[in-house]
């Protein structure tokens, strides 16, 4: 499989390869590379309670601040914020046709959500560190 110019053309590109008879379709970023078995085991268990969508998360602990250029714009109340990480687990059906839909978004969620599913938030993993920078990767390769 190819990955596309965007996320969503990538999610897409990915999408077409699962066979129609999917029930359920996990989405998972290669930059996090320590996802577990009791990870896909969270996601998927929540699907089988009547969810559209899974999205590990975890709670955001730092205080959060809006920036306009470098001045402090606002502070945010973090309580209810979480991250949220892959894998993020969905049926099969609402996810297709949720990415059909063509939008584009920063994790595939946002497009279920747009959709009107329904998407529950299971607890994370904070070893499901996202690497985006070297040192990410050399805490990553710490842990192994």
């Amino acid at each position: 499989m190819t990955g596309g110019e965007t996320r969503g053309e990538s999610v897409r590109n990915a999408l077409a390869q699962v066979p129609e008879e999917a029930a359920v379709v996990l989405v998972h970023d290669a930059a996090r590379p320590l996802v577990t078995e009791q990870m896909i085991e969270r996601v998927v268990t929540a699907l089988e309670e009547g969810w559209d969508g899974a999205v590990p998360s975890l709670p955001v602990a730092d205080t959060v601040k809006r920036v306009e250029g470098e001045a402090v714009a606002e502070t945010i109340d973090r309580e209810g914020l979480v991250i949220v990480q892959t894998p993020q687990a969905f049926v099969a059906g609402i996810f297709r046709r949720a990415v059909e839909s063509g939008g584009e978004a920063s994790d595939c969620s946002t497009l279920v959500e747009a959709a009107g599913g329904r998407v529950r938030a299971v607890r994370g993993d904070p070893r499901l560190l996202k690497i985006t920078e070297s040192s990410d990767l050399e805490l990553v390769e710490s842990w192994l």
